[in-house]
């Protein structure tokens, strides 16, 4: 199988596909790995690195395209990729189809094979290709909402791990799952108080029994939500709902109610946001300000720390990558694993949570 790395085009995403390691894995199976000038620049790879590792260099992004049969991205195609897309073209990408009726509607009519990162669940229920860029967002946020939490950002000037005889920065993160625990982890070790909410009373105890005492948690509903935002210095939602668009559990009338200067953070950006007045920011330009409260959206936040996040990533996505280059995208659909991936199959919607968020008709794959 030809497999063609692109360029990210997004604005300011600077992760990569393959590194020149995970690209030889390709090429040691017998495959041929086509790799766009450049693509690895933002990730620390120059091109020699992929030619030493047995790779084509191409200069022109549509050859790459046009003679590819798989392409393997980090990033969802932007409006300016879609024609260079072809039928039965496979994309393993992170795609994030929920919130993105105009990209759905264009994998549809190009018939693409679209294999989602952020859906692909293994048999214990865990998201594999989504977990290293959960935790690497989720200590980031705490990071982040740190900074923005100062006075010259517009922040209350609050000060997260305190000092002796003062109170410490109030941390609340909505959702227990691995972003939210790894924002725990961080704001633990920063000093701060922190109080952690989940609809999952088993999660809440996992988390009670991992933290003890350095933790508060409580369930998540629209009544401790509403009284818990009124306290807190920073907010950072972490809800998931694999392939589906993220419930809003803050509306725009509750940020009457939380501190001036309060920082919210919005993990779940990629998949709509948790806050309804959230929306895509980057990293030049990652904050805006709604009602006093400052938002910061970024919607590619691992993209931040491209070296750490490339590696990362391509350590999990390989594995199912190949299984894909190897037996043939029929032949791997029918491990339960990979075929969870599949978003979308030569004009079919092949995913219920992306038919449901844009009330589009669902069809169930079948080999």
């Amino acid at each position: 199988m030809k497999i063609g790395l692109p360029s990210e085009i997004k604005k300011e995403e600077y992760r990569v596909g393959l590194t020149p390691a995970s690209a030889r894995e390709y090429i040691e199976h017998g495959h041929q790995v086509l790799v766009e000038s450049n693509a690895g620049l933002g990730s620390g790879f120059i091109d020699d690195e992929y030619k030493k590792a047995g790779c084509e260099i191409i200069g022109n992004r549509k050859a790459l395209f046009d003679s590819a049969d798989m392409i393997v991205k980090v990033k969802e195609p932007l409006p300016q990729e879609y024609d260079l897309f072809h039928e039965g073209q496979i994309l393993y990408t992170y795609l994030h189809l929920a919130p993105d009726k105009t990209l759905t509607e264009a994998l549809l009519k190009k018939k693409i094979i679209g294999i989602a990162y952020e859906t692909l669940t293994e048999k214990d229920g865990s998201l594999p290709l989504l977990i290293p860029m959960s935790q690497i967002a989720g200590r980031m946020s705490v990071q982040e909402g740190a900074k923005y939490l100062e006075k010259t950002f517009g922040g209350r000037g609050i000060l997260l791990g305190g000092v002796p005889g003062i109170k410490k920065g109030k941390v609340l993160i909505l959702g227990g799952g691995i972003a939210g625990t790894n924002a725990c982890k961080i704001a633990i070790g920063m000093g701060a108080d922190v109080t952690i909410m989940d609809i999952s009373a088993r999660r809440l105890s996992e988390i009670d029994d991992i933290f003890g005492n350095s933790v508060k948690t409580m369930y998540s509903n629209s009544y401790n939500v509403d009284e818990m935002i009124r306290d807190a210095d920073l907010v950072i939602g972490s809800v998931l709902i694999p392939g589906a668009a993220a419930p809003k559990l803050v509306k725009k009338g509750d940020l009457k109610n939380m501190k001036d200067g309060a920082v919210i953070v919005d993990i779940a950006i990629d998949q709509g946001g948790c806050f309804e007045t959230s929306r895509p920011t980057y990293h030049t330009d990652p904050i805006f300000t709604v009602d006093g409260v400052v938002h910061y959206c970024v919607a590619n936040m691992p993209g931040a720390v491209a070296v750490s996040s490339t590696y990362a990533l391509t350590s999990v996505t390989n594995r199912y990558g190949l299984q894909i280059a190897d037996f043939g995208i029929e032949k791997a659909l029918k491990n339960p694993v990979v075929l969870s991936g599949l978003n979308c199959f030569k004009g079919k919607l092949t995913n219920k949570a992306v038919a449901e968020a844009h009330k589009m008709q669902y069809e169930e794959y079948s080999a």
